[in-house]
C-alpha cells in the first residue's frame, strides 16, 4: 500500500529487475546518484521502447539518460545502460526535447539492445530517485520480469 506522499515509479523497460547492488557500476550500485533498481532487457531484445516511469517534466535529455522532474520536485533517473555515454547516441532515437512533459508510460527513447551489446557494453538501466538515500527505498523482488509499465517500487519505504 503506497501512503499520500509516496512516488510510485514504474519500469521504463522490460526486462529483469535487479537490486540496485548488482548493476554492474560502481557510481549506481553503491546507490551515490540515489535509491533504485537495474532493469536488465531480455538477452535476445533488439529495439526497445523507454517509457517515463514517472510523471513530470524532462529536466535533462540525452540519447542514453533522461531524469523526469515529478510535480513534487523528485527527480528520477533512468540511465539506459552502462557506459552507453560513450556510443555517441548511435543505438538511441529521441522522442523527446528537454523540458517537455510526460505521463507514465509516454515513449521517451527507443534504444537497440543488440547493438549496445554487441558493442560490448552492458544493457543494464538504473532506475533512481535522485538523492534518496538508499535505506529508504523498499525491499524489491530482485529476479522478477516487467514490462514496461509495471510498478518498481513505490519511494520512500511505507510512504
Amino acid at each position: 500500500m503506497t501512503g499520500p506522499g509516496s512516488l510510485v515509479v514504474t519500469a521504463p523497460l522490460p526486462g529483469t529487475v535487479l537490486a540496485i547492488t548488482d548493476v554492474p557500476d560502481p557510481v549506481f550500485a553503491g546507490s551515490l546518484v540515489g535509491a533504485g533498481v537495474g532493469v536488465e532487457p531480455d538477452p535476445d531484445a533488439g529495439p526497445v521502447d523507454v517509457v517515463a516511469p514517472v510523471s513530470g517534466r524532462l529536466l535533462k535529455v540525452h540519447p542514453h539518460a533522461f531524469i523526469v522532474l515529478t510535480p513534487e520536485g523528485r527527480g528520477v533517473l533512468v540511465h539506459v545502460g552502462i557506459d552507453t555515454v560513450r556510443l555517441d547516441g548511435a543505438p538511441f532515437t529521441l522522442h523527446v526535447s528537454e523540458g517537455d512533459e510526460v505521463s507514465v508510460g509516454d515513449p521517451v527513447v527507443t534504444v537497440d539492445v543488440s547493438a549496445v551489446r554487441a558493442a560490448g557494453l552492458s544493457p543494464v538501466s538504473p532506475v533512481v530517485v535522485m538523492d534518496a538515500a538508499a535505506d529508504t527505498l523498499p525491499p524489491v523482488s530482485a529476479g522478477t520480469t516487467v514490462a514496461a509499465g509495471d510498478l518498481l517500487f513505490s519511494w520512500p519505504a511505507g510512504g
